[in-house]
């Protein structure tokens, strides 16, 4: 197999990218709430190649109980992929990437979470990435967002997840397998709809001009995520509602 690198690829044919995008563009989003009937919460999202599926459970009563803060909720996130997820199998299990992006992903949405209302116990996140295409931590953060808000518990805000790449010396949104794989940079970010940003992380080199412009970029994309949040949400409970309507009529007939 012959080993590629950057110059062996060109990014851009006629001014989009090699999926046929605009450099601001996300790729396509697909998000279903409520899939998991065990779960308190659930949320799958497909954004791009990735599929992923995230879960929620409580709030529970902490095991064992020496890790129970008397004064909030503690938040476990845990973030896997799947070992069919990648074109070569992996390794089943948590590794060194799975703890960084679990410890990430908890403290992009902690801050919006009202742990003090539940103290002494736990709010368990479970994230399994079932296919892979680049982005699956911020797809995992989006996911796991709708799930928690799924799952009623109380929280400030939602959190959206987005990322900006470098490819060609050119910002592009949300980066693909052979942009992210191949490309300069990457910036990926969660932020509240109002703009607050809950994590920020950055691989490659970007000048100060083309870091403010990534950073406008990923999170004008994780605004338009929000909205496809929203509205799979009210979808799901606007169906609740009708169909309860519905049975209420039919009681009464």
């Amino acid at each position: 197999m012959i080993a590629m690198d950057e110059s062996d690829i060109s990014f851009f044919k006629d001014g989009l990218r090699l999926d046929g995008r605009r450099a601001d563009q996300l790729r396509p989003i697909k998000i279903e709430v409520g899939v998991l009937a065990r779960a308190d919460g659930s949320c799958y999202i497909e954004m791009g190649g990735n599929k992923v599926i995230a879960a929620v459970y409580g709030p529970r009563e902490v095991h064992p109980r020496h890790l129970q803060e008397i004064t909030r909720a503690i938040v476990r996130y845990r973030y896997n992929m799947a070992s069919f997820s990648v074109e070569e199998r992996k390794r089943p299990g948590p590794d060194r990437r799975s703890h960084e992006l679990s410890k990430v992903s908890r403290e992009a949405l902690e801050p919006v979470i009202l742990t003090s209302f539940f103290p002494r116990s736990v709010i368990d996140v479970f994230v399994e990435v079932l296919q892979a295409d680049a982005g699956t931590r911020t797809a995992g953060i989006n996911a796991a967002a709708v799930a928690l808000a799924d799952a009623g518990i109380p929280m400030k805000s939602m959190i959206s997840s987005c990322a900006a790449g470098k490819v060609e010396d050119t910002i592009v949104l949300d980066p693909m397998k052979e942009e992210d794989n191949f490309g300069q940079a990457d910036l990926p970010i969660a932020m509240t709809p109002n703009g607050d940003i809950t994590l920020m992380q950055m691989d490659g080199n970007l000048t100060p001009d083309e870091f403010h412009g990534a950073v406008e970029m990923a999170m004008k994309g994780a605004r338009d995520i929000y909205e496809l949040q929203r509205k799979a949400l009210v979808e799901k409970y606007s169906k609740m509602v009708e169909k309860t309507g519905q049975e209420e009529v039919h009681a009464c007939d």
